[in-house]
């Protein structure tokens, strides 16, 4: 077990590596970068700016090399543990980005998001197959398909209208209403519920539709097998057959869905954070990505490269603990 780690792990790191420096080049390679939005917000109001003044932000900001030389500059500041500083606000990328605030509020939308998608989209999958072509099947397909083909912009930005501005059951945006005082811990904790219900709301539903379908392909294909017709052919009741023996079986594919769960709880909901305002730890790299500030940029997605990479890991053990055929040898 220790020696099948410490070789997956080995082969992570030259993954990650591989990694950074595709993220890199990418981000070098964009239209327009942070040095060249700043000269232009310079010159709106009808300044000019030197060409000497412009290599000189370039050297600041460390883009006035090739991006094999800012790749290693990076890498070699990493291996420092030096992440450098956001170019937007000069502060320190860990403390700015891995906030306490920001990771906090990314974590508990993703985490009750999740619960709620297993809660949900586990039943509903395995309902739909085992009333295969039923009006049931046929209408739960209907309502998951809606979900996965809508935005997130776009389904938020429905319910933000029909909910908060029409029908005013839930706040408009952010995490408290301003000027607002709470009397207890409670009433705060409930209000900060309340605010987090929508944004939840637009995670689950859009969410739950490949795990649904995940979960109705795996279970139609055991409820085929022989020995699924063997349990029942010895009249064991129906109940029984499918969340004993089917079920358990139907894990084994959806294991592979921890190596995607572990980053999505940190990696916080892009565009959902940005449509209800919420000062998350994905809103902020998302406007990080907008602005071109690199080191911010490459620390967040490293971050959940890392994440994704440990995610993996664990799937694998834990498909020997869900199926006892697989070894590690």
């Amino acid at each position: 077990m220790v020696k099948y780690i410490l070789k997956r792990l080995g082969v992570s790191i030259l993954i990650l590596l591989g990694v950074s420096l595709i993220l890199y080049t990418l981000l070098r390679c964009m239209p327009t970068d942070f040095v060249e939005q700043k000269i232009l917000a310079l010159t709106t109001g009808g300044a000019e700016v030197q060409k000497e003044m412009e290599e000189k932000l370039y050297a600041a900001y460390g883009l006035n090399g090739t991006i094999l030389e800012g790749y290693w500059t990076w890498l070699t500041n990493i291996m420092r543990l030096e992440f450098g500083t956001s170019f937007i606000n000069g502060r320190e990328v860990l403390s700015e980005l891995f906030s306490a605030d920001r990771l906090g509020t990314s974590f508990i939308v993703a985490a009750i998001a999740t619960v709620f998608e297993f809660l949900i989209a586990i039943p509903l999958g395995i309902t739909a197959a085992t009333h295969q072509y039923s009006l049931r099947d046929y209408l739960v397909t209907v309502l998951v398909l809606i979900g996965i083909s809508l935005p997130s912009f776009f389904f938020g930005q429905i319910l933000k209208n029909i909910f908060a501005i029409k029908l005013d059951w839930f706040p408009v945006s952010g995490l408290k209403d301003a000027g607002v005082t709470y009397a207890t811990a409670g009433e705060a904790m409930l209000d900060y519920l309340h605010h987090m219900c929508l944004p939840v709301f637009t995670v689950v539903i859009l969410s739950i539709g490949g795990r649904m379908r995940m979960t109705r392909t795996n279970m139609l294909e055991v409820l085929n097998s022989d020995y699924i017709r063997t349990a029942r052919a010895k009249g064991l009741k129906e109940h029984k057959v499918i969340y004993k023996h089917a079920f358990r079986n139907t894990m084994i594919p959806l294991v592979t869905g921890l190596a995607g769960l572990i980053p999505s709880l940190f990696s916080g909901a892009m565009i959902t954070e940005s449509v209800f305002d919420l000062p998350g730890i994905g809103s902020y790299a998302l406007k990080a990505m907008t602005q071109g500030d690199i080191p911010v940029i490459m620390t967040y997605n490293m971050f959940l490269a890392t994440l994704s990479v440990l995610g993996v890991l664990m799937a694998d053990l834990m498909y020997g603990i869900v199926d006892p055929r697989v070894k590690l040898s």
